[in-house]
Formats: C-alpha cells, structure tokens, sequence
C-alpha cells in the first residue's frame, strides 16, 4: 500500500489513502457487509420517517419534534457521509479514498458530531423547561427561541469543523498513505503527518471541552433539576408520566456518551497481540458509534411514543386517500 500514491521521491505528497478497514480479517468482512448495509437501511427509513412525520403532522410542530427532526436529519448526514463508500470498500479491491474526499469526509464527520452534542444539550434545556416551568414552557420555547438555538447547534459545529478539518488537512503527508480505520478519522489521519501536530492536538482538546465537556455539565444539570422537580409531584401516577416524557432524550444520551467514554476511557494494551485485538475492537467499537447509534434513535423515539404512532398512522391514511382519489 505505501507506494500506492507516493511517486519516485520520498519527499511527494499524498494524493489519496487506503483506508484499511477489516482488510486483515476477510472472513468478518461479509458479514459486517450485510450487517452494516441492513443497519444503513434502517438508518435512512426509520430517521426519514421521523422527518417526514414531524413536518406534515401539524400535532408534532413543537420544539421537541423540531428538534428531533434536526437529530434524524443529522445521523442521515452522518452515516452518508461514510457508509456508503464503506460498503464499496467491501465489493472492489480499491480501498482507496481521495485527499480531497477524506477531507470532506472528515469535515462531515466532525460537524455532524459536534452539532449533535450541542444539538443534544439543546434537547434537555426543552426537557428542563418542560417539566420545571411548565407555565412558561410556551413563551420559553417559542419558535423565536428554538428555531435560533437549532439553528446556532449546525453553525456551532460547522465552525469547529472548518477548523479541525482545515488544521488538518494542510498539514504536509510524505510517508505512510495507510488509514488504520474504515473511515478518515482524524487521529488515524494525524499520525501519517509528517510533521508537528501539536496545534491540532491542542485545538481537539479545547473542542473536546466546548463540544463534549461543556454540553455533558449542562445536560447532567437539567437533569439533576427535572429529577428533583419529578420527585417532588404526589401522585405515582403524575412521576411516570413526567419521566416519560424525558426517558427517550436521556436513553439517547446515555448511549451516545458512553460509546464515546467507553471509547476513549478504556486501557490500552501493552502487548503485540493485544494491541493487534484493541484496533480491531477500536473500529468495531467505532462502527457501533457511527451505525447503531442513528439506528437506534428513532427506534428510541417511536416505540413507546403516542404522538409519533399516530403521526405515522395519519400520514399513511393520508397518502391512501389521496391514492384513491
């Protein structure tokens, strides 16, 4: 692979990567093919229904859904923006991408992810308000208030990945073309720079703080009020139906921080053999957060939602009368 794109001099530049992927495991390879192109399925149907839904059924135009909406939208970007040259990966022996398509690549990835911790944050200050102050919720929550906060979640994270992305790509790559990973992620990218990458090291840091740290505090605030507030209504009855109207924002939460936790957090092997079973569950661990999480939300969202079973249902019953007519 090294020499793929390298030309006579050890000084030319990289012009495209190999993305290495499952490439030394060929017998996981057909199966994570059909797994990741059924997840992917579901992925597209399930989100796309949570859409539509919530822009024709005039009973879901409230900030919740509008929100939620932004969320399905994202995680169709998110795993467009990978999945489907991951899946060709698994049909051709070209398992190469493009410089300037890893750096689109890796600016997707970054915006969507920012924007769905802010985006996330956003969803529980709704939750907060819903439960704490419900008196006040439609003043608070106004379409003034939640279009601009949806809003600043996209340009938030679009402003930081111009930032990594740009930090990134203009960094100089002369040695090893080989990504270690299924897709261009940005520290398998980093360590075939050949050159300083301490600037770039330090700005993920401080984004890791404003995009991961700071929206965590915030959520975990909320939910430390709206816990409190639920606790203190009389009735059984009254506590159930206040934390299931927050249950479904704080499963997502819940497993989209802690794939990351449990990503970042765990030990790192010292071992040859072990580091060799460590990157494979690195990217095993990676594909569950960039496939199974999407997949999961809206699943999350609609199994035990009224509204949007009744949404689904409406609209369905819209479109048969309109095919009979």
């Amino acid at each position: 692979y090294k020499n793929i794109t390298m030309g006579k001099s050890n000084q030319s530049s990289v012009t495209e990567f190999v993305l290495l992927g499952l490439s030394g495991y060929p017998e996981l390879e057909a199966i994570y093919f059909v797994l990741v192109l059924c997840m992917y399925l579901v992925i597209l149907l399930g989100n796309g229904v949570i859409i539509i839904v919530s822009v024709y059924d005039s009973h879901l135009h409230t900030p919740m859904y509008f929100f939620l909406s932004n969320l399905s939208f994202l995680d169709i970007c998110y795993t467009s923006s990978s999945i489907p040259l991951f899946l060709s990966s698994f049909l051709t022996s070209k398992k190469t991408i493009s410089f300037p398509g890893c750096g689109v690549q890796m600016f997707l990835s970054f915006a969507m992810g920012a924007t769905e911790c802010v985006l996330l944050s956003m969803m529980a200050f709704d939750r907060y308000v819903a439960i704490c102050n419900p008196l006040r919720y439609p003043i608070i929550m106004s379409k003034a208030s939640y279009v601009p906060m949806a809003a600043g979640s996209w340009i938030a994270g679009g402003i930081n990945s111009v930032l990594q992305t740009s930090l990134a790509m203009r960094l100089p790559f002369c040695g090893d073309n080989v990504i270690n990973h299924f897709t261009c992620e940005i520290l398998a990218v980093l360590k075939l720079a050949c050159a300083d990458i301490s600037i770039n090291i330090i700005s993920m840091v401080v984004a890791n703080m404003i995009f991961l740290v700071v929206p965590v505090l915030f959520i975990f605030v909320s939910y430390v009020f709206i816990l409190s507030t639920i606790l203190r209504i009389p009735s059984s009855e009254g506590r159930r139906k206040a934390f299931s109207t927050c249950s479904a924002h704080l499963t997502v939460v819940i497993i989209f921080y802690g794939t990351i936790l449990f990503m970042y957090a765990k030990p790192k092997a010292k071992d040859s053999s072990g580091i060799d079973k460590e990157q494979v569950t690195d990217k095993i661990i990676s594909l569950f957060y960039g496939v199974v999480t999407p997949m999961l939300n809206p699943l999350i969202y609609s199994l035990r939602n009224k509204d949007v079973k009744a949404a689904v249902k409406n609209v369905l019953c819209q479109k048969r009368c309109l095919e009979g007519m």
